[in-house]
């Protein structure tokens, strides 16, 4: 903490310089115990250890600036306690009581609901059976992980002419008339207010996310659904018995198999295109990379190749799936993300990794077992009863032995673009991934505002949600998901007059900070809440509009900077989209935001086009990838090894941090 940060703690008794300078003294006590206990005595465990424990834990999982976030709480935290009344932490405990985190529900409680548990791996069935469960009753609720797969449901239900409201963060379309209709929303968009006969809660195994479960946690617990089908991995179910044996709600697991087999290969495909086959689906994991891997397997082979991602608007995602369904013209193949191991419709003959590596918008790591099953599981999609019908009369009438093959079904095949990443795939195929242990749990807005209700008013609001993290005492069945991001933007609109409501509001709200700009749009817009002033689109100058006068060749700073402008632009219309359905009075240019986000997606798709491809760039990205990942594993090593003499040197290591009075 620099020095001149103390005006952020004067709620708290710092009122000077020499203030801050004594208290950083006496902390620092604190941290030297803290490296005696880990080095002396090798107590490194949150229970008897809880300050090294966290400062060892931030810089892992984030780096250098994490670690500086968690001593800055550390040591405002070692203020408050000095200044805090034993009445008020006794308070500051209640309220951190999350043991029976089904009670913040009571509406839910009242009813004797009946959980059915879809589990078994991709190409099984078991979405198809929750679903045609929905589409059965009067009136339910989808609730899925993406907005394309929302999307797709709210499609589905339409064309069965059935009445259907499509809610996630940045659209809400609601039919008119009464409200017996059915809903199909991302899962933190759940609605918890409304009874209905049945609920889908899809990719369920994403409870145990530490960035996102606590959304499935929350529709879980709290959706108000006389039957719940909960759709998932196998390794969810002990959890999910747990939880419901908690709550009193009755559950009926109903396993599946796949319904055809999966195969991993022998071979990858030697870095290349030209071993391609129809029917092959090259997974990769940034719009970039998708779109330079499109233009490279065309020039190599040919054939068209067909593009899916979630970013894709629906209509072009749709159009895209049916050209490479379509055996009869020449998109024999498609570059897709990892949004295929979410239920899309795509018949895929063999699923190709172009890399094991991905940026999970935090770190560069390895795919876990988990997402390599789930994206390679589907390979092989399970033709229907027509189709594999109409294959037989197709074999008979040639006169083949094929007639009784293709009544079988088809296997699915998975292989890597190098064969080096071959090996990573077997051993995943070759083992079970272990039983969630946890759910992730994030406390609701009202918790967070009565717990702020006792702190000095203008004490730090970051705080105040660190300080709410650490003390909160959870069952065994529950953890805590990350607070990073909402640390970060807590941080951010701090200075401004914001009621607690209004910052929770914020914490929610779909930000990457990481962005260009996005820091700057993010205040611009917390100033207009405050104020309780126009919010129109034209009068922000932050969001950049200004960038739709480019192309790629005019753009000032190159096409590369072109892009990422667009992108920012894009994120910032989802953002302003997204606080125009909670603040509706302020920001008042919903459509206009709507058309201008519609011509930005036509802009980066239009660059994405031109892209071309370089084998010698991707071998380039692929290894500093593999470097990376091999970094992370040897810090990992070294902050966890049994040795702490190492974690003392990673920690203590620069000075800049932990020898400032903060």
């Amino acid at each position: 903490m620099r020095s001149g940060d103390f005006r952020d703690l004067r709620p708290l008794g710092i009122r000077s310089k020499a203030d801050l300078y004594k208290e950083a003294a006496l902390f620092r006590t604190i941290i030297d115990k803290a490296f005696e206990l880990a080095h002396h005595h090798g107590q490194t465990r949150r229970q008897q250890n809880p300050y090294f424990w966290s400062w060892r834990n931030a810089f892992v999982t984030g780096d250098t600036s994490a670690l500086h976030t968690e001593l800055k709480y550390s040591f405002t935290s070692f203020i408050v306690r000095q200044h805090l009344s034993k009445d008020a932490i006794a308070c500051h405990e209640k309220l951190a009581d999350f043991r029976f985190p089904h009670e913040w529900f009571p509406a839910t409680r009242t009813m004797q609901r009946k959980i059915h548990l879809h589990v078994g791996p991709t190409n099984s069935g078991k979405t198809y059976n929750a679903l045609k469960a929905l589409e059965e009753s009067k009136t339910g609720i989808y609730a899925g992980p993406l907005r394309l797969l929302a999307h797709e449901t709210y499609m589905r239900f339409m064309a069965k002419g059935k009445r259907c409201a499509l809610v996630t963060g940045e659209e809400l379309r609601i039919p008119e008339g009464d409200g017996s209709y059915f809903a199909s929303c991302t899962v933190e968009m759940t609605p918890l207010n409304r009874r209905v006969d049945v609920a889908v809660i899809d990719e369920i195994q994403m409870i145990g996310d530490e960035q996102r479960g606590w959304a499935w946690t929350q529709a879980l617990l709290g959706v108000q659904a006389k039957e719940v089908h909960l759709c998932g991995e196998e390794r969810v179910v002990p959890l999910i018995e747990a939880i419901c044996a908690k709550m009193g709600d009755e559950v009926v697991v109903h396993r599946y198999q796949r319904l055809n087999p999966l195969q991993p290969m022998q071979e990858g495909l030697g870095g290349k295109f030209e071993n391609l086959r129809k029917g092959d689906a090259v997974v990769s994991f940034s719009r970039v990379n998708l779109h330079t891997l499109k233009a490279g397997i065309e020039e190599a082979t040919g054939k068209k190749c067909a593009i899916v991602y979630g970013a894709l608007p629906p209509e072009s995602r749709a159009q895209q799936a049916a050209l490479f369904n379509d055996p009869d013209n020449d998109y024999d193949f498609l570059a897709a993300s990892d949004a295929i191991g979410m239920g899309l419709n795509l018949e895929i003959r063999r699923v190709v990794f172009e890399a094991v590596t991905k940026h999970d918008g935090i770190k560069i790591r390895g795919l876990t077992l988990p997402e390599l099953k789930q994206i390679g599981g589907r390979a092989g999609r399970f033709r229907t009863a027509a189709q594999g019908a109409l294959d037989a009369v197709a074999a008979s009438a040639a006169g083949t032995s094929d007639a009784a093959d293709s009544r079988r079904p088809q296997p699915g095949f998975v292989t890597t673009l190098e064969n080096e990443d071959l090996d990573v795939v077997h051993e995943s195929f070759d083992q079970e991934a272990e039983p969630l242990e946890t759910a992730g749990l994030f406390p609701p807005s009202f918790v967070i505002e009565k717990f702020a209700s006792y702190f000095p008013a203008g004490t730090p609001f970051s705080f105040i949600l660190l300080r709410l993290r650490d003390i909160a005492r959870l069952p065994s069945l529950f953890q805590m998901c990350t607070f990073k991001d909402n640390i970060q933007i807590a941080t951010l609109i701090q200075p401004f007059n914001l009621t607690v409501h209004d910052r929770c509001i914020f914490l929610t709200a779909p930000v990457s900070l990481k962005d260009v700009g996005m820091p700057e749009i993010v205040r611009a817009l917390a100033k207009r809440v405050m104020d309780n002033e126009s919010g129109h689109l034209l009068d922000i100058d932050e969001i950049k509009l200004e960038i739709l006068d480019h192309t790629k060749d005019t753009y000032p700073t190159g096409p590369v900077e072109f892009l990422k402008h667009l992108e920012s632009l894009h994120k910032s219309l989802t953002l302003y989209l997204w606080l125009s359905y909670r603040y509706a009075g302020i920001f008042q240019s919903q459509a206009l935001a709507f058309h201008v986000k519609g011509l930005v997606e036509e802009r980066i798709n239009k660059y994405l086009d031109t892209l071309d491809y370089s084998p010698q760039a991707r071998k380039q990205r692929i290894a500093e990838q593999r470097r990376a990942v091999s970094r992370r594993r040897v810090k990992e090593k070294q902050v966890f090894g049994d040795t702490v003499d190492e974690v003392e040197s990673v920690l203590m290591g620069g000075g800049s941090i932990v020898h400032s009075p903060l």
